[in-house]
């Protein structure tokens, strides 16, 4: 289906208004002459798939900048055998790396709806549209880049993340492993099945077959932190399902903590990070958090609250308790 090029998201549903709070999250790098370029991997903004503010005190040496001020990795159209259309990379690029940014037309469910209906009663196949959050869809049918020709894969290279840009949700596509000079980008679609099935040619051990058919995954993943905090959340409030363990101790950078529980020592090493604590406060403050980072230099431990607020702690100044 012939397309417009464009570069940037086009609003045909109400368009979030920005806000001051919404212009990014204020990172702690600071350049120094012996660092040509920062906000690398380590960037507390690049962490929580945030560019960084205007205010960024790295300026022009900031490597997190907003998707549309990214260089756009070489790649180009090719025919395939079975999937029709599809792009190779067209020079090598390293796991994390930025690839290409998912734009078209942004629309609301409803418009959604009614185009997926004219798109399968006209016959049409192909479809190209990515929901990103409740009510809001980008569509690249009649308006996008190269990226709507990026194929699926049940064991992609490249993955599809969700950042705020400038307050604005967007879709990033990353480099989930190295990938060399002429192989073809893939990403997973998690395809929502839409009139007949599709037959899934990816080719890769472990293929799916269908492109409906979803991957196995636990109940509870691990890595799952919201649902960790919700657990937690309930757990509290909840004298039957509380499984907290007290820790009152310093953590040592590169030692793991020991928990204790009433006055029997535990001697099981815990990483911290990852894991969900509690801070004991007041009600009327943030209580749960994931531990993110700890930097040894400080002392202190980076924890992202439920809310998403982040905030340096020294827990060693602080009650609190594993989840």
């Amino acid at each position: 289906m012939p397309y417009t090029f464009i570069k940037r998201n086009i609003y045909l549903t109400k368009k979030v208004k920005r806000r001051l709070e919404d212009d990014g999250i204020f990172c702690s790098c600071s350049s120094t002459p012996e660092t040509s370029t920062v906000c690398g991997k380590d960037c507390l903004c690049g962490l929580l798939m945030s560019s960084c503010s205007s205010g960024c005190k790295c300026g022009i040496s900031c490597l997190n900048k907003p998707f549309h001020q990214r260089p756009v990795k070489k790649m180009k159209l090719v025919k395939t055998e079975k999937c029709g259309s599809g792009i190779v990379a067209d020079e090598d690029i390293e796991r994390g790396d930025f690839v290409i940014e998912y734009v078209g037309e942004v629309i609301d469910d409803k418009t959604c709806e009614e185009r997926l209906w004219k798109m399968k009663h006209s016959g049409e196949t192909n479809f190209y549209l990515c929901e990103i959050n409740r009510d809001m869809v980008i569509d690249a049918t009649y308006k996008g880049n190269k990226s709507r020709y990026i194929n699926h894969s049940c064991c992609p290279n490249t993955e599809m993340q969700k950042w705020t840009i400038d307050g604005e949700t967007r879709i990033g596509i990353f480099a989930a492993r190295d990938i060399k000079r002429g192989e073809h980008l893939t990403y997973d679609y998690k395809f929502v099945q839409f009139g007949a099935d599709q037959d899934c040619h990816c080719g890769a051990v472990g293929c799916r077959r269908k492109l409906g058919v979803k991957p196995n995954k636990p109940k509870l993943p691990a890595s799952n932190a919201a649902l960790k905090l919700v657990a937690c959340q309930v757990a509290a409030t909840s004298p039957k399902l509380k499984a907290l363990l007290s820790t009152h101790h310093v953590l040592q950078a590169g030692v793991p903590p020991i928990g204790y529980h009433s006055d029997i020592k535990i001697r099981r090493p815990r990483n911290c990070i990852g894991q969900v604590i509690r801070i004991i406060r007041s009600l009327d403050t943030r209580s749960f958090g994931i531990v993110k980072q700890f930097d040894a230099i400080t002392k202190k431990h980076l924890i992202m609250f439920e809310d998403g607020y982040v905030e340096y702690l020294d827990l060693s100044k602080e009650d609190w308790e594993f989840c």
